[in-house]
């Protein structure tokens, strides 16, 4: 059976970490959206994985900003991708599943593709999601993450990069996302696309 929709889910986190380099998922889905306007509707609070969430759920793909911390996101993005499948009455092959994250690895607005059992480089977001989700026990289910670059500081040590994420983000910061970073995650998306159909 044709795949007809796509799950891509931003791990962030919310106000008043919303603006931070962190959230550079949802900052970029957000401007992915506006690019693909003419197919995917404005972001708007809806209810997934029984929380309020800010979704756009276009034809191809439904866009959902993760509403929970950064670190204990795992719960609610499983809880989202399994309503959908039993909403929608769909395998888990039939809804691929895609993070969008960010990356301290990559300089700012570099965009990549992982595979799902790629290191997860210290991300507490991703660490809860494979916590929460086990391929294993989801044959054939189809699912992907797609890296953000946000850069890195200079210091390694634990504060000096958690100062760095959750700092807020310069408007040049934000435009390099939006005219660099969402352009190559709607390339990134259709290359998954293709793998996959």
């Amino acid at each position: 059976m044709p795949i007809s929709r796509f799950l891509v889910v931003s791990l962030g986190n919310p106000s008043p970490y919303l603006d931070t380099l962190h959230s550079a998922g949802h900052f970029a889905l957000g401007a992915v959206q506006q690019l693909l306007s003419y197919d995917q509707p404005p972001f708007a609070s809806e209810r997934f994985g029984k929380k309020a969430v800010l979704a756009s759920a276009g034809p191809r793909y439904i866009f959902l900003q993760s509403p929970t911390m950064m670190n204990v996101s795992g719960p609610w993005v499983a809880a989202a991708w399994r309503g959908v499948l039993a909403d929608r009455g769909l395998a888990p092959s039939e809804l691929p599943l895609v993070l969008v994250h960010d990356d301290l690895e990559e300089d700012l607005g570099v965009v990549k593709i992982k595979q799902w059992k790629s290191s997860h480089r210290g991300h507490n977001g991703i660490k809860s999601v494979n916590a929460s989700l086990n391929m294993g026990q989801y044959p054939g289910a189809l699912w992907a993450r797609i890296s953000v670059g946000i850069g890195r500081p200079e210091g390694r040590d634990k504060s000096t990069v958690s100062d760095y994420v959750l700092r807020k983000m310069t408007r040049w910061e934000k435009s390099t996302l939006q005219e660099q970073g969402a352009p190559a995650i709607v390339e990134a998306l259709m290359e998954l696309e293709q793998k996959w159909s």
